[in-house]
């Protein structure tokens, strides 16, 4: 073996826990062990897990949602929900109220007369001033019997789950956690129900402690937790933290590219030090501003050698970074400013080689049917082009 090889895994690990420090201001944070993570790998399989879990919840079920449409989907979610409380769980949801402005309110007037605690994440108001406008509840979350987790990008609509019968659809994914992990998240979820609204949230039944959880899985699991309330991006610094461990490999698909500087410096260090980044982004978006905006990156990425895909046949929708094949960064947010800075997140960082195994086939597949973006042809776009994204550079931070 060369004496590369023997001191890199030492390197690595330097460098992963001095990064993954700044998550957390005081210490490194808490690794969850004994977990089970279920990889749910698309919209027909993530929504039957989903709702199969809601069949069976006998206690509580805590959602906390981005966008929840008044569709199939949405309305199956509203009569599962109803079930639920019927048969005398206690269900809660936080929905935000810009993310669901399009969802009639009769829809949540329904809930709430059905039993459903609601609660509408930051309503338009001068109570926090002027600054907090744009602040978004981004996440996806759902908690049954205190026990089980459902995360991911998935929101509540038929584009997601693919009941809308007609390319194209958003490709996502998501996942599930049960074991030790899953007291923090329902910690999380009542932090933000009592910011909310004043009053803490009284659960039915209280979270058995992590000693006497029996074992579930082998997954070690860290929890991310980013909003505007805390005073650094705890998502970027996971991020960061992840990019810098690598030695090997990163593969990174993400819908928003908006890296920022310190991002984008710590790809191009990665790739300046032998490690393959592989990026799989959107050939089309439902934001097309901020899909010009990240291919205005491009020339950087492709010149430092980094590999740059872009899926044609679907709406990438997927937030995950696969690091050295093992190591997992996975959740609601996307590799842009917006969830570094302005939207509440949850991501996991997941440590368990067979789950980074699945992660790493799917993203491999969904390169393989991508485009492969080309230095000379994205160096021949057009002059207004150029202009284009050199002007939607100054709004970057607001996309």
């Amino acid at each position: 073996m060369s004496n590369e090889h023997q001191f890199r895994p030492k390197k690595r690990l330097q460098r992963m826990m001095r990064l993954m420090a700044r998550i957390r201001p005081q210490s490194i944070p808490i690794t969850y062990r004994s977990n089970r993570v279920v990889l749910l790998p698309d919209g027909p399989t993530f929504f039957q897990s989903f709702f199969a879990a809601l069949r069976t919840a006998h206690t509580s079920i805590l959602l906390e949602y981005y966008i929840i449409h008044d569709d199939h989907t949405g309305r199956m979610l509203a009569d599962e929900l109803a079930a639920a409380v019927s048969r005398g769980c206690q269900v809660a949801l936080i929905y935000d109220f810009i993310g669901c402005v399009e969802t009639p309110s009769s829809y949540f007037k329904n809930l709430a007369r059905q039993g459903i605690e609601l609660i509408p994440f930051n309503v338009p108001s001068f109570r926090r001033g002027i600054r907090w406008f744009d602040k978004r509840d981004h996440r996806k979350m759902m908690l049954v019997d205190s026990s089980t987790v459902f995360l991911g990008g998935f929101n509540i609509g038929d584009e997601y789950s693919g009941l809308t019968g007609e390319r194209p659809d958003f490709r996502d994914m998501g996942f599930s956690v049960s074991g030790s992990a899953v007291k923090e998240l329902e910690r999380i979820f009542l932090e933000t129900w009592s910011m909310e609204r004043s009053g803490a949230l009284e659960l039915q039944q209280e979270l058995k402690g992590i000693e006497d959880s029996p074992a579930r899985g082998r997954a070690r699991v860290v929890i991310v937790s980013g909003g505007p309330h805390h005073r650094r991006s705890y998502i970027r610094s996971a991020y960061l933290a992840a990019i810098a461990s690598a030695s090997d490999e990163i593969l990174i698909a993400t819908p928003y590219f908006v890296p920022g500087v310190r991002v984008l410096r710590s790809l191009l260090r990665a790739a300046r030090r032998g490690v393959r980044v592989c990026l799989l982004l959107p050939a089309r978006s439902d934001v097309p501003a901020v899909r010009l905006l990240g291919r205005s990156y491009y020339g950087a990425l492709l010149m430092a050698g980094i590999e740059v895909y872009e899926l044609e046949r679907d709406i990438l929708h997927s937030k995950v970074m696969l690091i050295d094949q093992e190591r997992t960064v996975i959740g609601s947010a996307n590799l842009d400013q917006r969830s570094f800075h302005r939207n509440f997140e949850i991501n996991c960082i997941i440590d368990n080689n067979a789950f980074g195994r699945q992660i790493r086939n799917m993203l491999q597949k969904d390169i393989s049917v991508s485009k492969r973006i080309e230095l000379g042809v994205h160096e021949r776009r057009g002059l207004f082009t150029r202009m284009l994204e050199r002007i939607i550079r100054f709004f970057g931070w607001f996309l």
